[in-house]
């Protein structure tokens, strides 16, 4: 990921999504972009052509409020994706992530035995991690990092039965949480370059952080499962995150969970 445009690469990425169609522009004549073209965006956005020439390519970064709403707006962002814009603009340093997992949080971990439950940073690396969640699958062990698993683990391949949708999920919250600034960031992104779908997927620039939602794990002992995610930031740790795994009671996930236990 370079970090020297951010901005600039958002919205022409972002610009090349927008069907003219949906915005009333019309398709008409020869097309050299997919999207909208620049005078089209900045015309939808009330600002003018340079300026929007200027963002796109880093010699202006420090838009105001108002233009960065109405590119937004023009741009048929959602709140996730606004946030995100809005953030690349902000120049204050993030401080760095704690690798330091509380006491309190890792007993609380090992409370959860009929669980999966693990803590990661917002680089998504695993910080910490009960017994459960290490036997659901090998990316949950401490150490290892969630992104690089999906994306250049073959295991992960199998053990998602839905690989394609979660692939599409971790690539937008990698963006959406992690500091595009951070070397450790950077050095992520590099080394996940080399895998084909990872650069599709990152060259969308779709932004949507972790959120509890169901997810379907196809494990090579206690066979299918489906488990409600849910994260919870740690209070004093902000940039940690703690993931749990639970099952509907009385499931078939959740004799699956006992048999892993």
């Amino acid at each position: 990921m370079a970090a020297d445009n951010l901005l600039g690469d958002f919205l022409k990425a972002r610009r090349g999504r927008v069907a003219p169609a949906n915005v009333a522009v019309s398709a008409g004549g020869r097309r050299r972009v997919a999207g909208l073209r620049r005078e089209e965006l900045a015309r939808l956005a009330g600002i003018s052509e340079p300026y929007l020439v200027r963002l796109e390519q880093g010699i202006d970064r420090h838009p105001s409020p108002q233009v960065l709403r109405s590119l937004a707006r023009a741009l048929e962002l959602d709140a996730d994706a606004s946030a995100h814009l809005h953030a690349l603009v902000d120049s204050a340093p993030v401080p760095p992530s704690r690798t330091e997992v509380s006491p309190d949080v890792h007993r609380l971990l090992d409370a959860w035995a009929d669980r999966p439950a693990y803590v990661r940073d917002r680089c998504f690396d695993v910080l910490a991690a009960n017994k459960q969640a290490r036997a659901l699958a090998p990316m949950y062990e401490p150490g290892s990092n969630l992104v690089r698993a999906v994306f250049l683990d073959p295991v992960s391949r199998r053990l998602f039965p839905d690989w394609a949708e979660v692939a599409a999920q971790t690539a937008a919250a990698l963006r959406a949480e992690a500091d595009p600034r951070d070397p450790k960031t950077v050095r992520l992104v590099a080394e996940l370059d080399t895998d084909e779908e990872f650069r599709r997927l990152w060259a969308r620039h779709e932004t949507r952080p972790a959120r509890d939602e169901l997810k379907r794990f196809a494990h090579p002992v206690v066979g299918s499962l489906a488990l409600r995610r849910q994260a919870l930031t740690v209070s004093g740790a902000e940039q940690q995150v703690i993931v749990v795994y639970q099952a509907t009671a009385g499931s078939p996930s959740e004799a699956a969970l006992a048999r892993l236990a």
